[in-house]
């Protein structure tokens, strides 16, 4: 080889780690059929919520569509989860796993594997992998056994024990742990890579967030509700909306591309965002980062006026292909005469020597392709002039 054709094989652009996407929905809507579809290139494979196992022992059993699983062109992971307080880790949930596994392949979905997830203290993973060993063996050498594996667990020398019974697995780096830390840390996250790294000899992935969730925590600082794919009714008195930004998760992916941990084969994102989805990103944002496109948020706000003269109603817009924070302030020029106005939506309406404004309230993404209305002016000029302010 020439020294030019070496030196262009060292500038090889990184190669893109495969991606999977997980499908957290008990009761299937069209537009999840629909998201996948339309991710279809951007994939390689489903894991795919099967049914939970609660704390008190019942089974929450999902309702897929058999037809979208059915046709699909990806390999489907059916993933059971159990609730990190049960102690169910027996012969019946063995084989209600098993059980359920017989009922997809029954109904033409291409299993590839089964992941289990259960979000357990460090205390129990002996235990766990007494019951993974068992289920290990109920299956058959074509039907891969995966686990989803916490940060926690990092220290414990139980760890590489436990995944030695797997075939491979999942570690996730999105976690609530920390108010200030939010949902996901590139830096620590970078550091649990590195460590999980050494712990596993077998085939791992990384499972990265798209979502956001609501946390509230009680007087004493304690974390008393997690509202993510599901609302409850909230309890503590503080709440935060945290968000896994696209920027910072889009360049933490370029960097696992660039430089991946050993035995590190690909990502699985939480959660496939549909059009249902409120806290997750927008379809163009997700697939955006998943096609690795730069990402460019196109924020503007108009004035639209509405059948009552001089009253118009103020909308923010997002015409880019990613989903961005909403802007702090939105101004109302002063020559546009304004007698009234208010804020709706996240916005309240204030004033200070410039003039009248619109402050945000409370944080939130103005999602890719979406529009929001944050309030109303009634004007003396046709033609409103409005800044924002980030």
């Amino acid at each position: 080889m020439t020294l030019c054709g070496v030196l262009a094989a060292c500038q090889r652009a990184p190669q893109a780690l495969p991606q999977q996407a997980y499908i957290w929905q008990r009761q299937w809507s069209p537009a999840v059929a629909a998201a996948m579809q339309a991710s279809d290139q951007l994939v390689r494979g489903w894991r795919v919520l099967a049914a939970e196992l609660t704390s008190q022992r019942q089974w929450k059993t999902a309702n897929p569509d058999w037809e979208a699983l059915k046709t699909t062109q990806h390999a489907v992971v059916m993933v059971v989860r159990l609730d990190g307080q049960t102690d169910s880790l027996d012969a019946a949930t063995q084989n209600h796993v098993t059980g359920m596994l017989a009922r997809w392949k029954q109904q033409g979905v291409p299993v590839a594997g089964v992941e289990i997830d259960y979000d357990c203290p460090t205390s129990q993973l002996p235990a766990y992998r007494n019951f993974l060993t068992g289920l290990r063996q109920s299956l058959d050498r074509d039907t891969s056994l995966s686990i989803t594996a916490l940060p926690t667990w990092l220290n414990s020398p139980e760890l590489s024990k436990l995944l030695a019974v797997t075939d491979e697995s999942v570690l996730q780096v999105h976690a609530v742990m920390n108010p200030r830390q939010g949902l996901f840390d590139a830096e620590r996250a970078q550091a649990w890579l590195k460590a999980y790294a050494k712990q596993t000899s077998h085939p791992w992935r990384v499972a990265l967030p798209s979502y956001s969730t609501r946390v509230s925590w009680d007087d004493n600082g304690r974390i008393s509700t997690v509202e993510s794919e599901r609302p409850l009714l909230a309890s503590g008195n503080v709440a935060q909306e945290l968000t896994a930004s696209p920027t910072v998760v889009s360049a933490f992916l370029a960097q696992l591309d660039k430089d991946p941990s050993p035995g590190l084969v690909g990502v699985v994102w939480f959660r496939l965002p549909t059009e249902d989805d409120v806290r997750n990103w927008s379809q163009p944002t997700w697939q955006a980062v998943l096609a690795r496109q730069p990402l460019k948020p196109a924020v503007t706000v108009e004035a639209l006026a509405t059948a009552q003269a001089g009253l118009h109603d103020l909308t923010l817009r997002n015409n880019g292909n990613a989903d961005s924070a909403l802007p702090l302030i939105v101004r109302i020029d002063a020559a546009s005469a304004c007698d009234a106005a208010d804020g709706i939506n996240g916005y309240a309406l204030e004033a200070d020597a410039q003039g009248k404004y619109l402050r945000r309230t409370r944080e939130g993404l103005l999602r890719a392709g979406y529009q929001r209305n944050i309030g109303w002016a009634h004007c003396g000029q046709q033609h409103i002039q409005l800044h924002v302010e980030h």
